[in-house]
């Protein structure tokens, strides 16, 4: 089982889903499930809503569950990416129990470390196809025409949680209660730091790197 962290905007999401596809593992996005469920405004969205749109963190029993249904599905079996779980050490604490119930003891940590400066220019310059999910970003990867996808031409769009105050309440939440879960897994011996600056090509080789000698 991998696990991704890093702060808001240090490219986990991006650098899951290539890896996922380089060792044949789903990546599993809890931001995305969280999305989802409040687009199709069912309980948990409804629970988790209030929280997203002021930045913070989602409360654990509502995301733990979530995870644990995920993570159980037949195609978990030969092992997963989860991309932002877990984010608090009771989090980590579940998923512990939850994979020692089931056998499966090995996680690897890949720790993501990125400037908050560029941290705020990554999530508040970031735009989405609303077609195809092709992420943009206005100051470091912007399409060929202003507000328009290069691949399908679809309107992109700006999350409404990718404005800088929000962005801010997200930092601020993770320095509060994220960075203390880095260091519950150093001293387990679980962790490795990358460096996320660079271009995503550059990270991608740090990551598979790691893997490699893992």
């Amino acid at each position: 089982m991998l696990v991704f962290l890093g702060p808001p905007g240090a490219g986990k999401g991006t650098q899951a889903r290539v890896i996922s596809k380089e060792l044949g593992i789903p990546h599993i996005s809890t931001g995305d499930i969280l999305r989802e469920a409040v687009r199709k405004e069912t309980s948990l969205g409804l629970a988790a809503k209030a929280k997203m749109d002021r930045g913070d963190l989602v409360p654990d029993d509502v995301i733990s569950g979530i995870v644990e249904e995920r993570i159980g599905e037949p195609d978990c079996r030969e092992g997963a990416i989860l991309d932002g779980f877990p984010r608090t050490i009771a989090q980590a604490q579940f998923l512990d129990q939850v994979l020692q119930r089931s056998g499966r003891n090995n996680v690897l940590l890949l720790n993501l470390q990125l400037d908050p400066k560029v941290v705020i220019k990554r999530l508040a310059g970031r735009r989405t196809c609303s077609k195809c999910g092709e992420i943009y970003n206005i100051y470091f990867n912007p399409p060929r025409q202003e507000g328009i996808c290069d691949k399908d031409g679809g309107p992109l769009v700006q999350r409404k949680d990718d404005n800088e105050e929000t962005i801010r309440q997200r930092l601020l939440a993770y320095e509060q209660e994220t960075v203390p879960l880095i260091e519950y897994y150093r001293r387990k011996n679980a962790l490795h730091d990358i460096n996320g600056n660079g271009e995503p090509e550059a990270i991608t080789e740090r990551l598979l790197g790691i893997l490699k000698n893992a």
